[in-house]
């Protein structure tokens, strides 16, 4: 081989190793730019603290000491309307207080969104939408003594007596009409009466407000004019068991979205129903009252072809013999007539 074309081979390999270890320098030599995150810290407010909610208020919350907490605001947004942290203010006073505008969690509360007990529009305020405000008269022996105070729930019991067209004693009958009814007023209080020594004070009253829907409103109308109306008070704990027995018979289907579910659940357990109560009548708690309500007493003469009905006792069962003698009684029939002759005795 020419000695010319070894020598241009040779310097064109050197130059294309030398492109080679500079270009691999280029790239793997050099270190990537990496970008660092930079921390902002905010700014914590110069203002003073102001009352916000710590969830959200629907329209018609009563709200409680979980309702309420102090968080520092920016000076420049403070309003006039807002709950300043000050001396002399208590959180407390607000207790008992109704929503009248909608507040979402961590608005800060204003004088106007909220309604005191005693108040003009505070009733109306704190009735659920398409609800209605009912009084019922009651007394001391129907309303477990005093001890039921607003915002309670409570079942309403209707005591009653069945003439029926007999000439034994009357039905007597309990049943339950209404369930897990909202308290909203005792007599004219619509918040709960506070001791000097901070406990809530017992008294009876002879009016109950309750929150119905309008047709249990006019349920609730008739039933005063029926019988006797008697509050029972509800256990906290009776409205998550029915709704979980409710969920598992499927009678309630409930969302994926956990905010629906919870919005559901609330819902569930603060709507009131109407019957498909339990019912207690006189048998139930004495041997010597009636299970059914009287019938009517055929003529002895010829009512019901000719055959009388035998007398019943105050319990619907029929006296031994078809007589209200205590003694051994015989049945004679001749033809279509059947008479009751006591033993020894002549008829």
């Amino acid at each position: 081989m020419d000695s010319r074309k070894v020598i241009l081979l040779v310097g064109a390999l050197i130059v294309a190793a030398i492109t080679a270890f500079m270009a691999r320098s280029l790239i793997v030599g050099s270190p990537a730019p990496q970008s660092a995150a930079m921390t902002v810290v905010a700014a914590a407010p110069d203002g003073p603290d102001v009352l916000v909610a710590t969830k959200a208020l629907p329209v018609g919350t009563i709200l409680d000491a979980s309702s309420l907490r102090y968080q520092p605001w920016p000076k420049e947004l403070v309003q006039n309307v807002y709950y300043i942290k000050k001396a002399g203010f208590d959180p407390k006073s607000l207790q008992g207080t109704v929503v009248r505008n909608a507040i979402t969690a961590g608005q800060p509360l204003t004088q106007g969104a909220l309604v005191k007990p005693g108040d003009r529009g505070f009733l109306a305020a704190a009735l659920g939408p398409g609800m209605r405000a009912v009084t019922v008269p009651v007394e001391a022996t129907t309303s477990v003594g005093g001890f039921v105070f607003p915002g309670d729930r409570i079942d309403l019991i209707l005591t009653q007596s069945v003439a029926g067209g007999g000439d034994g004693p009357p039905l007597k009958a309990a049943e339950t009409i209404m369930r897990n009814i909202r308290v909203l007023a005792t007599d004219q209080r619509t918040d709960n009466a506070v001791g000097d020594d901070g406990k809530t004070v017992v008294k009876t009253f002879s009016n109950v407000t309750i929150e119905a829907t309008p047709r249990m409103a006019e349920q609730i109308a008739v039933a005063q004019t029926v019988g006797t109306l008697s509050l029972s008070l509800r256990s906290i704990a009776d409205n998550s068991t029915e709704l979980e027995q409710a969920i598992a018979s499927g009678d309630v289907s409930m969302p994926d979205d956990p905010k629906a579910e919870r919005a559901m659940l609330t819902r569930i357990a603060s709507a009131p129903s109407a019957g498909g109560g339990s019912m207690a009548t006189g048998a139930d708690v004495s041997r010597y009252q009636r299970r059914t309500v009287p019938g009517k007493a055929v003529d002895q003469s010829g009512g019901n072809g000719g055959v009388p009905m035998a007398p019943t006792s105050p319990t619907g069962a029929a006296f031994p013999g078809g007589s209200m003698a205590t003694g051994p009684m015989i049945r004679v029939a001749r033809g279509n007539t059947v008479t009751d002759v006591a033993v020894g005795g002549k008829k």
